[in-house]
């Protein structure tokens, strides 16, 4: 497959515990390439846009209440079908059910506190991306 890109998101838990670097790192060994990268702060309403596809489900605010608690990191990742390997790699949503050797599995505490979010598709790359780098 040609090459692809896809975003990622260090939650604030991430940030917090300096697991920033360590996660970043495993991305470029596995040959993905650093596009753009970002640290910032979501506000309520950002956080509310980025997860609007979870909108109506119940834990609608517990995520946007996490994600805008501190800062974040988040980075273009690009290389040959980027989305499926960064999925693969950052292991299962519940961290606690993620396998050794994930980010979440290696580092996730809960739920939400998960360390990291990574786009699922292409449309989700072009729209997440979007809310992030056209903050204006």
């Amino acid at each position: 497959m040609d090459s692809e890109q896809t975003l990622i998101v260090i939650k604030p838990d991430g940030f917090r515990r300096h697991l920033t670097g360590r996660i970043l790192a495993r991305f470029e060994e596995k040959g993905l390439q650093i596009k753009n990268l970002t640290s910032f702060n979501f506000t309520i309403e950002k956080a509310r846009e980025f997860y609007e596809l979870h909108r109506d489900k119940a834990f609608f605010n517990d995520l946007v209440k996490f994600i805008s608690a501190g800062q974040v990191v988040a980075c273009i990742l690009e290389g040959a079908n980027a989305i499926a390997v960064v999925r693969l790699m950052i292991g299962t949503t519940k961290s606690f059910e993620a396998a050794p050797g994930t980010i979440r599995g290696d580092f996730g505490l809960g739920i939400t506190d998960n360390i990291i979010h990574a786009s699922d598709s292409y449309e989700s790359f072009i729209k997440e991306s979007r809310v992030i780098f056209d903050r204006t």
